[in-house]
């Protein structure tokens, strides 16, 4: 199965857990993502004499804040439950079939795929309010600023596609060695064990390398993106802009800079996953709903 067949198939299998947190993180997304706009509202109907902003301000961070802690108390209990089945179907098909030392590699593997859903999804799903509601709030302030944001989309894209590459060949070297781990500890040899876990720091060292490029050229992006749109902003004001108005640009310009830091990150992390499937082999059986009698059969 590829990784989509993969997550698709975990997501079908728990579809009511997943559509109902995916839900409540949406709408508290929507809060975080208004705002800035209610911020600047309040701003300027304060300046005006008005408290009416600030009563929309103080009533959108307050159902927020119900929201994500509804939404943080149902995650552990779904993603959790999630991994147990997962999990338990995944050993009850290979018990006795494949040697320890790569079972426990590969046991502890297929937890990416639920952290993929409880994190990196998750991530990827605010990264995609950062990014379309920022531009299209932008546009309400200022267009020329919406065309340098979208301007700097396309060398983010090529760059996330090259990065991408590359940590998955070093994922794929980390993942190999990691595999020997139980075999080696076992033979209890001073030698092999210091190897294996030199070879484990080398690998490591090499993605944070990876992942120190990668920051530092997005950074240099993000600037970029900010230095124009400040300049541009900077125009407008003089042109008698509202200064609760130049608080919601700011701010959209930083949610926005804050979403193209998730796009290399989700091409690294689909190339682990791919890497992943391919290395465990998981099958339709693993994530059926009976895969788990197996293991009870065994024990």
């Amino acid at each position: 199965m590829s990784r989509f067949a993969v997550l698709r198939t975990i997501m079908m299998q728990h579809r009511y857990r997943l559509v109902l947190t995916y839900f409540l993180f949406s709408i508290e997304m929507l809060g975080s993502l208004m705002r800035p706009f209610f911020l600047g509202m309040a701003v300027n109907d304060l300046i005006k004499g008005s408290y009416k902003g600030l009563i929309l301000l103080t009533a959108v961070h307050l159902g927020w804040l119900l929201i994500g802690m509804i939404r943080h108390r149902l995650d552990t209990r779904t993603y959790s439950a999630i991994y147990t089945s997962l999990v338990t179907k995944f050993l009850a098909r290979r018990y006795g079939k494949e040697d320890v030392s790569r079972l426990s590699a590969h046991s502890n593997l297929a937890r990416e795929f639920v952290d993929f859903l409880e994190f990196d999804l998750v991530y990827v799903i605010e990264a995609i309010y950062s990014l379309l509601g920022s531009l299209i709030l932008l546009f309400f302030y200022d267009t020329s600023v919406v065309l340098v944001c979208l301007g700097i989309l396309l060398p983010v894209i090529g760059f996330s596609y090259l990065y991408g590459k590359r940590m998955r060949l070093l994922n794929q070297q980390k993942n190999d060695e990691l595999e020997k781990q139980v075999n080696i500890i076992s033979t209890g040899n001073s030698h092999l064990i210091r190897q294996h876990y030199d070879n484990l720091r080398k690998w490591q060292i090499r993605i944070s390398d990876q992942e120190a490029w990668n920051f530092g050229i997005m950074e240099i992006l993000v600037m970029l993106v900010i230095g124009l749109s400040l300049l541009l902003t900077n125009k407008a004001a003089g042109a008698g802009m509202e200064a609760g108005s130049l608080i919601g640009i700011y701010s959209y310009i930083q949610r926005f800079v804050s979403g193209l830091d998730t796009i290399p990150y989700t091409v690294q992390r689909l190339s682990s996953l791919n890497d992943i499937t391919r290395r465990i082999e998981l099958e339709e059986d693993d994530l059926g709903r009976n895969g788990g009698e197996g293991l009870r059969e065994v024990a």
